[in-house]
């Protein structure tokens, strides 16, 4: 693992040129408190994955960076950088103009996909009119690799203690952890970072994070978190949404330190309807349907008949009370059967006495100063 990083950027010579420019890699970069991150990919690139904290400065649009990709692929690499050149030429100004008001002072650290041509474009037309600017060395695909390395090595050595958060669906684990992240407690939210809650219904109203997303999400809150006594997560399959958590933290949580919430159905009912309830009721209605038709194929005859009659009356609090009493939590006992550790139970009838108790808990365990450790 890296945690601690060493130069400021080495200058480098343009092949041809008397202009210098700084270069350096995401290592050399990413803690210094110095840099705004400025991506200047396609907004469709940068909506599916960009290093935290950037501002999207797009040389090309979508449909540019198409056509220019096209000409190199099917004519040439020089007709694509013609082409390249007559699309942004008329850009730079505002490009110059919308980076010095991102930065506010700080030193631009530019990047594209690869640290090509995109990039280098940019950073020397920001160098030639006086904007402090670094090039990142590889770009995002770099700073990829960089963290997808990083993940792949946690484990033992690298993890203080996991403490994990158990209970029943509906149960209120998430509004716990959200009220203990506000006191400062080193929470770690998965499924925040995936944008999924867990359950075939966790989708609901949000859109899934991508890999790429959860891991950047993911890595820069454990960077955040360095010298933590302990961790706190939710008691999360190795799959949330669309995402996988890394080996090494998946393991230290079934090693973990077991927490279990619990709450009456009824309070588990209403605590599901207030997070999945969305203001379009047709959309609900239908978010609903769909969620219950990936999973009847498990259901018993009987609660196949009565779980579509709620779906059709749209009866969300009959339906959520016989889904979670029939079938979540007979999933829910059988998962927890498989833990060989005890269970310290915390009553979550009312989340606000909850937190309390667990952080008081905590603090016997791991000591007063592991609250607010990252604020």
């Amino acid at each position: 693992m890296v945690w601690v990083f060493g130069l400021w950027p080495r200058e480098v010579q343009l092949s041809g040129s008397a202009v210098y420019m700084k270069e350096a890699s995401y290592t050399e970069l990413c803690q210094r408190d110095d840099v705004q991150w400025i991506d200047v990919r396609s907004p469709g690139e940068f909506a599916e994955s960009a290093i935290p904290g950037s501002v999207n400065i797009p040389l090309f649009d979508d449909e540019e960076r198409a056509l220019v990709g096209t000409v190199y692929k099917q004519e040439s690499p020089e007709l694509a950088r013609e082409l390249g050149l007559d699309l942004y030429g008329g850009k730079l100004r505002d490009i110059v103009a919308l980076t010095r008001k991102a930065c506010d002072g700080r030193v631009a650290a530019v990047y594209c996909w690869r640290g090509g041509m995109r990039s280098k474009a940019v950073t020397t037309v920001l160098e030639l009119m006086g904007v402090p600017t670094v090039r990142l060395t590889g770009g995002y695909r770099a700073y990829r690799e960089f963290v997808t390395k990083e993940l792949a090595a946690l484990g033992e050595g690298y993890l203080p203690p996991v403490v994990v958060l158990h209970g029943m669906t509906g149960v209120g684990k998430t509004m716990l952890l959200q009220r203990l992240d506000r006191e400062g407690l080193p929470v770690v939210d998965l499924e925040a970072m995936a944008r999924h809650r867990g359950s075939v219904f966790g989708g609901i109203g949000l859109t899934p994070a991508n890999q790429r997303q959860f891991d950047s999400a993911l890595w820069q809150r454990l960077q955040g978190l360095k010298g933590a006594p302990y961790l706190l997560v939710e008691a999360e399959s190795k799959r949330i949404g669309r995402v996988t958590m890394p080996d090494g933290l998946y393991q230290a949580k079934l090693g973990g330190r077991n927490f279990e919430l619990t709450a009456s159905l009824a309070i588990r009912v209403e605590r599901t309807l207030m997070q999945y309830r969305l203001d379009d009721a047709d959309a609900f209605a239908d978010e609903i349907r769909r969620a219950v038709d990936r999973i009847e194929k498990r259901f018993s005859p009987d609660l196949r008949r009565r779980a579509y009659a709620y779906v059709e009356q749209r009866e969300y609090r009959a339906l959520f009370g016989i889904l979670l009493d029939e079938y979540y939590d007979p999933r829910y006992r059988h998962a927890m059967s498989q833990y060989q550790r005890e269970f310290e139970q915390i009553d979550g009838e009312d989340l606000d006495r909850a937190a309390h108790v667990l952080m008081g808990r905590l603090g016997e365990l791991y000591g007063r100063l592991g609250v607010a450790i990252c604020r």
